[in-house]
């Protein structure tokens, strides 16, 4: 399955909408088009309070090192963005499960093998995150007024 789109399934006229995202793919692909979704929106929530967060800190002259808490909610807006383009949740890998249905309807990964690469995958995702987080935060700090 190519995951090269950025949520396929989710895009009008896309002759592959049908059978994109639809098949758990150990360390690959855990999510179908209503997680994927959820996973978007995530990041779109994040991406709004970073912008909120930075310009409330800047519009009171808080402290540049204060800046740094953007960090947190631009990890999020990452992680978010970062699993809906993989089509791969962080936490489902962690826990060992998938989902292609219906929202909350998860199903076992049975498989040790194929746990142990989602979990690996999940542990890429938060590195991921937590390193955009980072490097908006510091570009935070040094931007100036």
């Amino acid at each position: 399955m190519m995951h090269s789109a950025f949520a396929p399934a989710l895009l009008p006229g896309n002759p592959q909408a049908d059978t994109a995202g639809t098949e758990y793919e150990p360390g690959i692909c855990n999510i179908g088009p209503a997680e994927v979704a959820r996973r978007l929106r995530a990041g779109h929530v994040g991406l709004v309070a970073t912008l909120g967060l930075y310009t409330g800190l800047t519009m009171i002259g808080a402290p540049r090192l204060a800046r740094l808490l953007v960090a947190l909610p631009a990890a999020g807006a990452a992680s978010g963005y970062l699993q809906a383009r993989l089509q791969f949740c962080a936490g489902f890998g962690s826990r060992g499960v998938f989902n292609f249905g219906p929202l909350g309807q998860t199903k076992l990964v049975a498989d040790a093998d194929a746990r142990a690469r989602d979990r690996s995958r999940a542990t890429q995702i938060g590195l991921a995150s937590l390193g955009i987080g980072v490097a908006v935060g510091v570009v935070a700090v040094v931007l100036p007024r």
